[in-house]
């Protein structure tokens, strides 16, 4: 089991030393760093500067938002990155929600998500192979442009550029169940955001379809400390902004995904509280249950106990969200 260093997406300004947690993980012996966006830094840039600081380390986006880009446009910045640092990148994938996608990126959230992404994943790699000029009738990212409001002069095109590999891993953010059984069919890998190894059963069907070598990285909550329940905080913290807010009172895939784990009335409760302003209760509603089952929080002899569960599951790579120096290189003395 392989780690690798989470560092998200930057809050109201950069995350502080961000270069200096992923050249610390680079030293302990991490296999990659990862960087994501939501709707203010973006993805792409700070991984290039950690590109520049970095020589060993794998760079990863987890994840770059589908919304954010044209899939050429995407394809363009993993060919790019991946020439600079010297065949380090894989790029991680995901959808977002309506909220997001229609309310920051100004675009219609697709009827068929399924659709969309098994599309914009296709255009990705025919960029990426360089075989012949790119094509695809799709529904959802056609090319060239078939609309009757457009010029009509669209020209098939092959990249200038010739990537350093063709083959660029390509990872998915899914949470349904027919979400991860096409990750399974169509991509490298699956970025799970809560992933629970005690429930690992959950996603046997799903990944039934996965080849020899797919990679199962869940990003993973980790702090070494003495209080459980002080460490479990801002866990509970973020689950209740995510599962409360990241999404529509009819249409929330964070509180989907609680509930499918077995906590659907407390997911339910959680997004009516924060949904009527009452954040704070609905930070004290999330289950330190759950939290706990999602990440690696406690003393040194919890965590190593703990681990073991980890490793028994389909996990491939543990993508440890913690910018704690110390909480790194006990991880990295337990597992690697």
């Amino acid at each position: 089991m392989r780690l690798g260093l989470a560092l998200g997406y930057w809050g109201a300004a950069p995350t502080e030393d961000f270069v200096g947690l992923a050249q610390e993980a680079e030293r302990l012996g991490y296999g990659s760093v990862w960087t994501a966006e939501a709707w203010g830094s973006d993805v792409f840039t700070p991984l290039t500067w950690i590109a520049a600081h970095t020589s060993r380390i794998a760079l990863g986006t987890a994840v770059a938002q589908m919304a954010a880009r044209t899939p050429t446009a995407t394809a363009m910045h993993a060919m790019t990155l991946d020439h600079l640092s010297g065949g380090r990148f894989t790029l991680g994938l995901g959808l977002s929600g309506p909220q997001v996608v229609e309310g920051w990126y100004g675009r219609p959230f697709p009827r068929s998500p399924l659709t969309s992404i098994r599309e914009y994943v296709d255009v990705v790699r025919q960029v990426l192979r360089r075989e012949k000029p790119v094509v695809l009738d799709g529904a959802y990212h056609p090319l060239p442009y078939p609309g009757q409001d457009g010029s009509g002069l669209g020209k098939p095109l092959k990249s200038i550029l010739h990537p350093l590999r063709p083959d660029v891993p390509i990872l998915l953010g899914a949470e349904g169940p027919r979400n991860i059984a096409q990750t399974a069919r169509i991509a490298d890998g699956w970025l799970p955001l809560y992933f629970s190894p005690e429930r690992a059963h959950l996603y046997t069907d799903a990944l039934a379809a996965a080849r020899p070598g797919f990679t199962v990285a869940p990003l993973v909550h980790a702090r070494v400390c003495t209080d459980v329940e002080a460490g479990l905080a801002p866990i509970r913290a973020m689950l209740g902004f995510y599962i409360g807010g990241m999404g529509a009172r009819g249409r929330n895939f964070h509180a989907d995904l609680m509930a499918r784990m077995g906590y659907e009335s407390e997911a339910r409760r959680i997004q009516e509280l924060f949904l009527a302003g009452q954040q704070a209760e609905a930070v004290a509603a999330v289950p330190a249950a759950f939290a706990d089952e999602i990440s690696l929080v406690g003393p040194r002899e919890r965590i190593a106990e703990r681990l073991e569960a980890w490793r028994a599951a389909p996990v491939t790579d543990l993508l440890l969200t913690s910018r704690d120096p110390q909480t790194l290189r006990t991880l990295a003395e337990l597992v690697l």
